[in-house]
């Protein structure tokens, strides 16, 4: 099989499709089953099949894949198991848009018919989502992609439904809800999405029963009032002391409610005298059950005022609002209002505020669920990374309440359960029945509601295998090792699989839980629609490529930690993955028949240079480091070392030593024999090879690319090869050389030295300058053969490499930059020299001293600094602190040149 020759430039489009489709066809995603090894697995948080995927998964994606990737390499049965959520009320609302848009409503078209578009624009979404989750380069066994409402997840549904029934730990009952009143449905916590909203305290008086006076109690919501069944007042507050046991009447209702003492009563709060609405606030619920006082609900579940509001009515809620501060004004009831900003719930789906409502609901108890989940991350069971977010989870789940599992919405996995019209029974099956389990009778009707999507989503590490079944895959794969996820989710959908996990199976679903942040643009904000801000992860990848995505996203980045993202970032990426090329590309002109080969078992020859011995050396420390970060899952810094040893180590050093040694070898005639074995060409592409293969679960396409070039020509009967499957690099201890990598070590310091010498002098960079080199005894023979080398690299004729000792006079010693291993005396410039810096740094001076006139005259005119908004001026105070700075380091370096 003929080797395809490196392009000149990356084509990231091109290449990434090639390397994909011959990564999928040759089934390198699918696990090998060993059972002598204990395999690597994680399932895929599957996201909602409500349109494109965005940057956040992308995020995830690329962790998730690296660690596959990374484990692949290790030789281990690795599974990354695809899929997608049906997303219930979310979907359920995309669906009754689009009817909307065409006149239509969901009572129109009937229960099946609405189903069948929800399974058509489903279908169509996992469709969109799996071609971007491939073009990310996710190495998923697409074979196993599952969808939460698959047959298979949903039997796992209804089992798990009936194992908690039968054990009592599923029930029904009266329970305060978050109810959204345009999607009818009673919603989960994370469902819910708190916004600060400017309202208004309104203070109303209502009389005592004894005609002594009035209680003015303070509310946000005064249409709420037809429900209140109490006044409640702190224990502690004297000033209501004598009001407490007393009564007062409800203004047009002419009901009679009691003053109470409840320690829940903020006396801060308004006038510190609290109308209790048990219907329709969390807590005045719990105050009223302390007090044994009546629940009445006042709003219908459409949002509309039930018949308990009297004249009120059918009235929208805030229409009710309105008119019952009008009846208070009327009547002198009213004391004022206030402005107040304040929390209120809103439906994340639909935007309408939401409603907390008492309403007969499905529940887990999840007490018993919890305590077995906290017990398996305080046994070590399980890890979560980062550690600091295992005292959230213990938080939490040790202040659980009981879950509610139904929702009032048609596109779900229905509850299993089943009401006899004849005998009231329920009957509760995995299977349908035909009849009612305790009377036989065919009367029979389904519960209506479906279930919680975080209910299927809580099963989905041990559903995707096949349970309940006793299947293959539960035996080699469950436990999983590790669930990847956003810290935002650690309570609503974590915890819910351990629980569910251990409950159903008696074993933990997972080893470990990664945490990663959340993605925020440069200046730190969140990416949101509305700010213009967001990043699509097609358009970075038409733009910059995937790589360079990846790498953006990535690179540098720690566990729980958010991170910022924008152009720069992908700039940084684009900007390596060309670094990388063009290194390669030099590496495999230079070195045609060295090109490497992991398999050939050729030994790499013993290296007699110190830069070949440095940069084994070096090689082998980050081959320790990177596998020792990879175990701890410190992945952004594992990618950074990588990256740092490629462009600045590999690159920028060992290629530039390289190509030295390589010119002088061609000028001075060396034998053909005598070249090849004092070539750093093996060198080159032995540590280029290992390189990429640490680096390919970061970067996979360029890195098989550049792999694949690096390879012998392969005989059609050789079966293909891919880096993915090449064996991860070994440490190698005798490879260790302490010596080269202190002498290269100062060799690089002392480069790095002369070229900041020849930037301060403002040296041109055709012309040399010259220098001493004073170094300490134990590495004064070592340096001597790279002194050819610093002399190029750093454009310097090095006049003098000798011991600390035999330095001259003091006045050399004055001038002498001083770094760890040795001392430089850069020469004093020609006159000539000297007079060309002294013109620039003189006009540069004058440039910037009259800039700092105009700036500083801006500043001190009071005009423009009254009328100027307080950025400019913070922006303009802030050029002349630079400016200032600059001209003075200008004249400094005008002093220095004497």
């Amino acid at each position: 099989m003929e080797r395809e020759k490196l392009a000149r430039a990356y084509e990231p489009g091109r290449i990434e499709k090639k390397w994909y489709d011959f990564w999928l066809s040759h089934g390198y995603f699918r696990p090998k089953v060993d059972p002598t090894l204990s395999p690597y697995v994680i399932t895929m948080p599957p996201p909602n099949v409500t349109g494109e995927l965005h940057v956040g998964h992308a995020l995830t994606m690329a962790l998730e894949d690296i660690m596959i990737r990374w484990h692949r390499l290790l030789g281990e049965p690795t599974l990354w198991v695809p899929g997608s959520d049906h997303a219930g009320i979310a979907t359920q609302v995309l669906v009754e848009q689009d009817l909307a848009r065409e006149g239509l409503t969901r009572n129109d078209i009937g229960r099946d018919k609405f189903v069948e578009r929800a399974w058509t624009r489903a279908q169509r979404s996992r469709s969109a989502i799996r071609q971007q989750l491939q073009l990310i380069g996710c190495s998923c066994d697409w074979e196993r992609d599952t969808f939460t409402l698959d047959e298979g997840p949903s039997r796992a549904v209804r089992a798990a439904f009936v194992r908690l029934y039968e054990k009592g730990r599923v029930y029904r009952g009266e329970r305060m809800v978050n109810w959204c009143p345009r999607c009818r449905t009673a919603l989960s916590d994370l469902e819910v999405e708190h916004q600060d909203t400017d309202g208004r305290l309104y203070y109303f008086r209502y009389p005592f029963v004894d005609g002594t006076g009035f209680l003015t109690i303070a509310t946000t919501r005064p249409e709420t009032y037809f429900g209140d069944t109490a006044v409640a007042v702190s224990p502690l507050d004297q000033r209501y002391s004598s009001a407490v046991g007393k009564r007062v009447r409800l203004p047009g209702t002419g009901r009679e409610i009691p003053v109470i003492a409840d320690e829940a009563v903020d006396p801060s709060f308004g006038t510190g005298a609290l109308k209790i609405t048990p219907s329709h606030d969390p807590t005045d619920l719990l105050v009223a059950d302390r007090h044994n006082l009546p629940h009445i609900n006042v709003i219908d579940k459409d949002g509309t005022m039930n018949a308990e509001a009297g004249a009120c009515k059918g009235l929208d809620r805030m229409a009710c609002r309105e008119r019952v501060v009008e009846e208070f004004t009327r009547q002198g009831l009213l004391d004022h209002i206030e402005p107040y900003s304040h929390m209120v719930g809103h439906c994340s789906r639909c935007r309408t505020a939401v409603e907390p409502s008492i309403s007969l609901q499905w529940f887990v108890d999840t007490k018993p669920l919890a305590e077995a989940a906290i017990a398996a991350v305080r046994s070590g069971e399980i890890r979560i990374i980062p550690e600091h977010f295992t005292k959230v989870y213990y938080s939490w789940m040790e202040s659980i309440k009981d879950w509610c599992i139904s929702r009032q919405l048609w596109w779900g996995h229905r509850i299993p359960v089943w009401y006899c019209a004849d005998c009231r029974a329920l009957t509760v099956a995995v299977e349908t029945p035909s009849v009612c389990s305790k009377c036989g009778s065919s009367h029979i009707e389904q519960d209506p509601d479906v279930l919680d999507t975080w209910f299927s989503s809580g099963l989905w590490p041990h559903s995707t295998l096949g349970w309940p079944a006793d299947t293959a895959d539960m035996r080699y794969f469950y436990p999983t090792t590790m669930m990847e996820t956003g810290y935002d989710i650690l309570f609503f959908w974590v915890a819910r699989m351990i629980m569910m996990g251990i409950e159903d199976t008696g074993k933990v679903p997972f080893k470990f839980v990664y945490l990663n942040g959340l993605i925020r643009d440069e200046q730190g904000q969140k990416m949101s629609k509305m700010r213009g801000n967001v990043i699509r992860p097609d358009d970075a990848i038409s733009k910059y490529g995937v790589d360079a995505l990846r790498y953006a996203l990535t690179t540098g980045n720690s566990p729980g930690n958010d991170l910022s993202l924008g152009d720069a970032k992908l700039e940084a990426g684009r900007n390596f993955v060309n670094k990388l090329w063009n290194a390669t590309r030099f590496v495999l002109q230079s070195a045609e028949q060295w090109r490497s080969n992991a398999d050939s078992g050729s030994p790499l020859p013993t290296p007699n240079r110190i830069e070949d011995r440095w940069i084994l050396s070096r090689l082998n420390r980050l081959t320790a480091s990177v596998r020792s970060l990879m175990a701890e899952y410190q992945l952004g810094e594992a990618e950074r070392q990588i990256q740092d040893f490629l462009w600045s180590e590999f690159c920028d050093w060992y290629i530039e030593l390289a190509k030295l040694r390589m010119r002088r070898s061609a000028s001075d005639a060396t034998p053909a024999g005598d070249a090849v074995s004092d070539s750093p060409a093996p060198y080159l592409a032995s540590v280029l090879d290992a390189a990429l293969r640490l680096l390919h679960p970061f970067m996979p396409f360029v890195t098989e690319e550049l792999w694949q070039t690096m390879q012998p020509e392969a005989d059609d009967a050789v079966p293909a090869r891919s880096i993915m499957v090449a064996p991860c690099p070994e440490v190698h201890p005798e490879r260790e050389d302490v010596e080269a990598e202190h002498v290269v070590g100062a060799a690089i310091d002392i480069v790095r030295a002369l070229r900041n010498a020849r930037a301060e002098r403002r040296v041109e960079a055709q012309s040399w300058i010259e220098a001493s080199i004073y170094t300490g005894g134990a590495i004064l023979e070592k340096l001597q053969p790279l002194a050819p080398a610093v002399e190029s690299l750093a454009r310097t004729h090095i006049l003098r490499l000798a011991d600390r000792d035999a330095r001259g006079d003091s006045a050399e010693s004055q001038r002498a930059i001083v770094l760890a291993d040795a001392e430089i005396v850069v020469a004093r410039i020609s006159p000539e020299e000297a007079l060309r810096v002294r013109t620039q740094l003189e006009k540069e001076a004058e440039v910037t001293r009259t800039r700092l006139l105009s700036v500083t005259g801006r500043l001190e005119d009071a005009a423009f600094v009254a009328k100027a908004p307080a950025d400019v001026t913070a922006r303009q105070r802030e050029l002349a602190i630079n400016l200032h700075d600059k001209l003075e380091r200008l004249e400094a370096e005008l002093r220095d040149l004497g």
